[in-house]
């Protein structure tokens, strides 16, 4: 099996999130697409065409490269306007600050060199840096990400400086909101493993989205609870944090890969192994790996299993399955009956190990292996 065999991974990216579901799809994950953010370029550029020509008569004396799509975007909607080369020979002299790497390589591939990179790619460094250049009196160029405010310009005009804000691009809500609002759903029901958010903004959003459809209470208790919430950097974690979900998972080295590997990592902490009678199982999402033969299980199948397991050598009412399962404790109980009964089929020779404890509900008989 792949490490992600049997888990559900929601991805919340619009950009690279193609590449982000072929990564969990290489290590067995089901992945649902749901992007929760659209980055859309500006359509009325008349504003940035006028800053792009004030800088180009006086130059900055810093430039702050937040982004790397941000960078790529308006050197090339300068060659549009047929000002590419007076941009580049106009920043010649600029020192040039850049967020992170992608800026920085944005800024290289124009033909500029970056003057400083900030460690930690975050902006409140980059400001603490400027600061301490002294830039009372200077103009200080300032690229706009998806936001129309940046705190970030307002610390640099209290220090003094003439800043010039370069909006290029804006953050939404994506017009279709449907794959993520069907993301959403699944959460709430259980039936997705781990969420990963790419920006502040989609942590955002998401929860906002929830918010309108009146689950947003149900939403963020998953995400505290079974769900794993993986943010691509401390900035990111800190959307989720304001949003309510208290220990979100974030990669050593803020890439998308390195997001990947560590969603991957704290989703094999959730593999369960069990003695069943002779038998051992591993339950990993909505896989049972019966002798190392792996059997997949319905959503419904898996979530009466995993409230089981949850509570294994003790009885689950039935109540209680039917609120896990079906959301209302006055579900039919002939559907519990078929649904346990196919679960046991599938269990094959474990089938056994779940137990019906009569007038109350099932207990899966059994012992977890260490």
């Amino acid at each position: 099996m792949g490490a992600l065999d049997g888990f559900t991974v929601g991805v919340t990216a619009d950009r690279r999130g193609d590449e982000q579901a072929m990564m969990l799809a290489r290590l067995g994950s089901r992945v649902v697409r749901g992007p929760a953010i659209a980055t859309v370029p500006l359509a009325d550029h008349r504003a940035l065409r006028h800053l792009t020509a004030e800088l180009i008569a006086h130059p900055p004396a810093y430039l702050v490269a937040n982004t790397g799509i941000g960078i790529r975007s308006w050197f090339a909607m300068a060659s549009t306007w047929g000002r590419h080369d007076d941009l580049v020979g106009c920043l010649g002299g600029t020192r040039i600050v850049a967020r992170g790497p992608k800026a920085a390589g944005a800024v290289t591939t124009a033909g500029l060199e970056v003057w400083w990179r900030a460690p930690s790619e975050q902006l409140d460094e980059v400001g603490r840096r400027l600061l301490a250049e002294g830039i009372r009196g200077q103009r200080v160029a300032v690229q706009l990400h998806g936001d129309s405010h940046l705190e970030l310009a307002g610390l640099l005009r209290g220090a003094g400086a003439d800043v010039v804000e370069l909006p290029i691009y804006r953050w939404m809500v994506p017009d279709h909101a449907e794959p993520a609002l069907r993301l959403i759903e699944l959460t709430c029901k259980g039936s997705v493993d781990a969420l990963t958010f790419t920006s502040g903004p989609a942590v955002t959003n998401f929860v906002g989205l929830a918010r309108q459809i009146g689950t947003a209470g149900d939403l963020v208790a998953a995400m505290n609870g079974d769900v794993v919430v993986g943010c691509v950097g401390p900035v990111c974690a800190a959307a989720a944090h304001d949003e309510g979900v208290a220990d979100p998972v974030v990669p050593d080295h803020w890439r998308l890969g390195s997001l990947v590997h560590a969603v991957a990592e704290a989703l094999g902490t959730r593999r369960r192994r069990f003695r069943l009678g002779a038998v051992e199982v591993v339950f990993q999402g909505s896989l049972a790996v019966i002798d190392g033969e792996p059997i997949r299980l319905s959503d419904r199948e898996r979530a009466v299993l995993d409230a089981l397991v949850a509570d294994v050598g003790r009885t689950v009412t039935r109540d209680a399955l039917h609120r896990r399962v079906w959301g209302d404790p006055r579900a039919d109980g002939h559907a519990l009956e078929v649904v346990v009964g196919r679960l046991r089929g599938k269990l094959g020779p474990a089938g056994g190990a779940i137990e019906t404890v009569m007038r109350r509900g099932y207990l899966l008989n059994g012992a977890p292996i260490s």
